[in-house]
């Protein structure tokens, strides 16, 4: 019995002592596991899982004296008593531990934040514009690419290597120009990543319109993560590959549209390759700028 508690015991306070401090990890894992799980929900969990360990210790502590007086038959069945509740209390942290096991695999996923970052730029915009197929082209991530919106519900990450460097690309999930209360946990992870990661904000654009949002609306919502984010911001028009459609006219009104209310610009499609290697110079030179700026600071 006492083994046995004590199995139990040590596992129960181990998972506890190896969960990562929640009141010293980075904003951003603090803020998507709020989001996604929820901090006192795994608070709780660790705490009960701690509360477990020691009752557990207690009971053993408590069945051993009373087994030291007892008759051979009355130990045996205090021994099966003292397991008995023992079994039960872990039977209890059935939920809790799976809070746990969940968060734990949520913060494994997470992209890698050190303590002296590397540079990162945050890809945004509206769902179905082209992020995912745009980190696929420029950096190491191979994310699920689809003709449907919200293929991408979690954050993921990519590098892009230039030399001996490397900087980090993260794809977040479609954002909605809607008020923050309003928005579902899939847009919430990109606001924190952009909040918490962008050293520099990729925001891509869809002049076709085949992504379902109209042109006024994704122009509303650029305005509102340039309002929100200070990062420097690289503004790209994705599929321009549709101009030799009849979609041409459309593109070509919104692609001046865009030229009244922003002053630079890159026009790409992501399906063909079109200006890909400029725009990922400069966003190269970008990372390299906010690099030596966080080096200095």
């Amino acid at each position: 019995m006492t083994v046995a508690a004590n199995i139990i015991s040590d596992t129960l306070r181990n998972i506890v002592r190896g969960f990562p401090n929640l009141d010293r990890i980075h904003p951003f894992y603090r803020e998507t596991l709020n989001i996604l799980i929820g901090v006192d929900a795994v608070k709780i969990s660790l705490a009960s899982l701690d509360w477990a360990s020691d009752k557990i210790r207690s009971l053993s502590k408590e069945y051993s004296y009373k087994i030291k007086w007892a008759s051979e038959k009355e130990a045996a069945t205090l021994r099966k008593e003292a397991l008995g509740r023992m079994i039960s209390i872990v039977e209890r942290l059935d939920r809790k531990l799976n809070v746990l096991k969940d968060a734990r695999r949520l913060l494994r996923r997470l992209p890698a934040v050190d303590g002296e970052k590397e540079a990162a730029a945050v890809v945004a915009g509206y769902a179905n514009v082209g992020k995912s197929s745009f980190v696929a082209r420029v950096s190491t991530a191979k994310p699920e690419i689809a003709t449907y919106p919200f293929t991408t519900k979690n954050v993921s990450v990519g590098h892009i290597f230039e030399g001996d460097e490397r900087y980090v690309i993260i794809d977040t999930p479609g954002l909605l120009d809607r008020p923050l209360s309003e928005r579902n946990k899939i847009e919430l992870q990109a606001i924190s990543a952009l909040k918490h990661l962008a050293d520099v904000i990729v925001f891509i654009l869809d002049p076709s319109e085949t992504c379902g949002y109209p042109m006024e609306r994704q122009l509303r919502l650029l305005q509102e993560v340039k309002a929100e984010f200070k990062a420097p911001m690289l503004i790209v028009l994705n599929k321009m590959d549709l101009l030799e459609t009849p979609l041409g006219a459309s593109i070509r009104a919104n692609v001046e549209k865009m030229r009244s209310e922003v002053p630079e610009f890159y026009e790409v499609s992501t399906l063909t390759g079109k200006n890909l290697d400029a725009v990922k110079e400069k966003l190269l030179e970008m990372l390299r700028a906010a690099k030596q700026a966080a080096l200095t600071a």
